[in-house]
């Protein structure tokens, strides 16, 4: 009977010990306010053969909505001891749609979060292998005064903010024109901290098409799509100041048709980013290199943050056609009571397109936000932004689109609400 006793006590222990090696964590945000946007768009007046319009476009929207200062997210993270110093991860994250009673989000690389598995070796680093943040997008994170918040104004993370954003992109300052936020089929390498510095590095390969021939281009499979791309990064902590530096490019093909060289309009061939009057896209048959460059330093009173960030799309089928896009920004963020935190970011930036349909811009923005902390997984918070753009908008070009047949938009948009972690 002792002896029972002592297997079942052995049993139960040994299991508890496996348990305490293993771990999965729910966790979660939910973020519900009021928010509204307006919109300034201004030019001259559409030419000849379509009607004529007003000079001055004014749109403006308001009401109750989610993910104003976070977006709304459900999310597991767990971890495994393997023994011998090495751990097994795994995150699965994907997107709350709060407008529509918290349902989960269209399952794309823009709303699902993230769906990684990786593994630790403790003194080496980490590898983890699946839809990520970028080197980039980390790095922001790390040196954004406003938390990367979804209010427009923050010119390296540009959002366009507000009820119905969507319709809010014609400044080209419309969500995620700067960089990359994260990408699928990717393997992502971290190393620990080595005397204040942490590198990190990124390699995406999909879908690559082997069966290219002839000069047209074209393919015997129907012409599938090479998606590929690395990223580099490295961040340097000493005392209060870190700074960080990142690269990371892409590059996309697809042919598809039979048309000749240099005939690049067919299905298929097409490059298709640009700025008209619109936003920076990554399309088809496009490299797009990105980097980014910030530091920040605690001066216990106030954090102070610089940025600079530079994103050129080029065609793959002709060098001189592409759209570049570059900020720079000043922040700060500071503590006014225990309870209270207030920040402020100002910036300005440029976007140049030499392809065949070019256009350039002038923009600048501001941001103004404040958090009041209710308790350690709630707060209250205002945020309110706003950004000018100038652009030289004409020729034949301008013919494109409606939006295009403005030089100027000036657009503001703003948040107040609540915030729940868990």
């Amino acid at each position: 009977m002792k002896k029972s006793l002592l297997a079942v006590a052995a049993i139960g222990a040994f299991a508890s010990a496996a348990q305490a090696q293993s771990s999965v964590t729910v966790y979660g945000i939910l973020d519900y306010g009021f928010q509204g946007s307006s919109q300034t768009q201004a030019g001259a007046a559409k030419a000849a053969p379509t009607p004529a319009e007003n000079s001055v476009t004014k749109t403006q929207t308001a009401g109750l909505g989610g993910s104003g200062e976070s977006t709304s997210r459900l999310g597991f993270k767990g971890n495994e001891d393997l023994g011998g110093g090495v751990n097994a991860f795994f995150t699965i994250e994907a997107a709350l749609n709060t407008d529509s009673g918290g349902t989960f989000s269209s399952s794309t690389t823009t709303s699902n979060r993230q769906s990684f598995v990786g593994l630790n070796k403790k003194g080496l680093g980490a590898a983890s292998i699946g839809l990520q943040y970028t080197p980039i997008h980390e790095a922001v994170g790390a040196t954004n005064a406003g938390g990367t918040n979804n209010v427009m104004g923050d010119v390296i993370y540009d959002r366009s903010g507000g009820i119905n954003s969507t319709a809010y992109t014609a400044s080209g300052m419309s969500t995620n024109d700067s960089y990359t936020v994260r990408t699928s089929n990717a393997l992502i390498l971290k190393s620990e901290n080595m005397a204040g510095f942490n590198a990190k590095a990124m390699f995406v390969t999909a879908g690559k098409d082997s069966t290219q021939t002839g000069a047209t281009g074209s393919t015997t499979n129907g012409g599938q799509i090479s998606n590929t791309g690395y990223g580099l990064g490295l961040d340097y902590t000493w005392n209060k100041l870190f700074v960080t530096a990142n690269y990371q490019s892409f590059k996309q093909e697809q042919a598809t048709g039979t048309a000749a060289v240099g005939s690049y309009a067919a299905t298929g061939y097409a490059f298709t980013p640009g700025y008209n009057g619109g936003s920076v896209i990554a399309g088809t048959n496009a490299q797009d290199n990105q980097q980014y460059y910030a530091a920040s330093y605690d001066f216990g009173i106030l954090k102070a943050y610089a940025a600079y960030v530079n994103r050129k799309v080029t065609s793959v089928l002709d060098s001189s056609n592409f759209v570049s896009r570059s900020a720079q920004q000043l922040s700060v963020r500071a503590p006014i009571t225990p309870a209270i935190q207030v920040w402020a970011s100002a910036g300005m930036g440029n976007i140049n397109n030499n392809g065949s349909a070019s256009t350039n811009a002038k923009f600048s923005g501001m941001q103004l936000g404040g958090d009041y902390s209710l308790s350690k997984r709630t707060n209250l918070y205002a945020i309110y932004g706003q950004s000018s753009t100038a652009s030289s908008n004409t020729g034949a070009y301008a013919a494109s689109t409606t939006s295009a047949y403005k030089t100027s938009w000036n657009q503001s948009s703003y948040a107040v609400g609540v915030r729940h972690t868990f």
